[in-house]
């Protein structure tokens, strides 16, 4: 709730201070399509989030049609990352993994726009539409022996913490995944710092509300939910026409 709060609070924020900007020379700077693709960091992740792919079509001068995609590595907030005896990083008792695939429709709304080659345009958006979720095993390396071991999915009556060796390769257990379905919904400011007019350069803020249709297992131990809620930043790079 404490992040969800620090999230409202910094989109607010740029709604207030958006509001009072002073309007760019618009020049000859009409387009009428957008694609761009980023990188996300949000309140529920690592380092890096995932990624985001965005197609934007313009309905009239000041506002867009977009169509977006986003695949999304959703955290537990209570995941801390331990470093085994061997020196291999793990999740202690993490169960499974929560991909969520986010298909999105929206509009943007341009509300000050740049020069040809300077200034900044700023974007308000919001876009909403299915989640699949895809709920993949978390394996870990267990020690059986003094010189063997076991790869398999944590089980909380079975893994002491102290014989956990690290975890699985990288996607192992994504065929054993299961499906969760969902929804969700964000809102968002875009600041745009391209340099050419045929280029997208710039960064999106926001929040977004996940809601699943069963509650999503990835700590036992933990309390879990099937709503999620997230502030988010995207760094993004395109093309328009």
């Amino acid at each position: 709730m404490k992040r969800l709060n620090t999230g409202l609070s910094i989109f607010c924020f740029i709604l207030l201070t958006s509001s009072v900007a002073k309007s760019q020379d618009n020049g000859n700077y009409e387009y009428s399509r957008e694609y761009i693709w980023g990188i996300n960091k949000n309140t529920n992740s690592g380092l890096i989030g995932g990624v985001v792919l965005k197609y934007s079509q313009a309905m009239d001068e000041k506002t867009f049609r977009t169509f977006g995609m986003e695949l999304i590595n959703v955290k537990h907030p209570k995941e801390y990352r331990y470093i085994s005896q061997y020196g291999n990083p793990f999740v202690w008792a993490k169960k499974n993994y929560l991909y969520a695939v986010r298909l999105q429709y929206g509009k943007d709304y341009l509300m000050f726009r740049k020069a040809p080659q300077q200034g900044v345009q700023i974007n308000a958006s919001w876009a909403a539409g299915p989640t699949l979720g895809i709920v993949a095993p978390y394996y870990v390396k267990y020690a059986t022996g003094p010189s063997t071991f076991t790869v398999e999915q944590f089980d909380p009556a079975r893994h002491s913490f102290g014989g956990i060796l690290g975890t699985g390769r990288l996607f192992q257990g994504l065929g054993q995944s299961k499906i969760q379905p969902g929804l969700n919904a964000k809102a968002a400011i875009n600041f745009e710092f391209g340099t050419f007019k045929s280029n997208v350069t710039g960064f999106e803020i926001g929040v977004l509300a996940e809601a699943f249709t069963k509650e999503i297992i990835i700590i036992p131990a933990a309390t879990n939910t099937a709503f999620f809620t997230s502030a988010f930043f995207t760094l993004y790079y395109g093309a328009r026409r």
